[in-house]
């Protein structure tokens, strides 16, 4: 090979390596992970969510609550603080379903073939730097379980649990911070 398209080849290598690098920094605040977060916010407050919901076991409040805080703090570079935060999270769990999901005969009776759960939490989102971004909505998640399992079992079973919740946070987090 020459010189001159030694020099051509690796020109063009670098111009292909420069490319995405380019339309990356147009994007603004634009990050890997998602977010499309204002570069004026810099912290973050999350309310303990309180649990209004009777059926629901008492862990659920807390749990959920630092579940959400964990979430934020991996997926952004904002600073958690007690309250007052850019970006302000406070809600409610407000139900807690269980209750046949597929009905089924078995022997001319009806029996339920699975049980579902059902987890809603109402969240109200403040942006201070832009209050258009504000809104209050219910969130909400399910997961089946076999009709052998009660709600005790599954109560303790904090990952079934917490799969729900995981996918309800995920909705909270693509809503106020990814814009989806």
């Amino acid at each position: 090979m020459t010189w001159n398209r030694l020099k051509t080849t690796r020109r063009q290598a670098l111009s292909l390596l420069a490319l995405p690098l380019l339309l990356l920094s147009g994007c603004g605040v634009y990050s890997f992970n998602g977010t499309n977060i204002d570069p004026a916010v810099k912290t973050l407050s999350i309310q303990t969510f309180q649990n209004t919901a009777p059926n629901a076991p008492a862990y659920l409040s807390q749990r959920f609550t630092e579940d959400i805080k964990d979430y934020f703090q991996r997926n952004t570079t904002l600073k958690l603080v007690p309250r007052d935060g850019d970006l302000q999270f406070e809600g409610t769990i407000v139900a807690y379903d269980f209750a046949p999901a597929a009905i089924q005969q078995a022997g001319g009776l009806p029996s339920a073939g699975a049980n579902r759960l059902t987890i809603q939490v109402q969240l109200r989102f403040t942006n201070t730097k832009n209050n258009k971004q504000d809104f209050e909505q219910t969130f909400q998640s399910q997961r089946d379980f076999a009709s052998t399992q009660d709600i005790a079992s599954i109560n303790n079973d904090l990952a079934s649990v917490r799969e729900i919740t995981r996918n309800i946070i995920s909705d909270m987090f693509n809503k106020s911070v990814a814009n989806w």
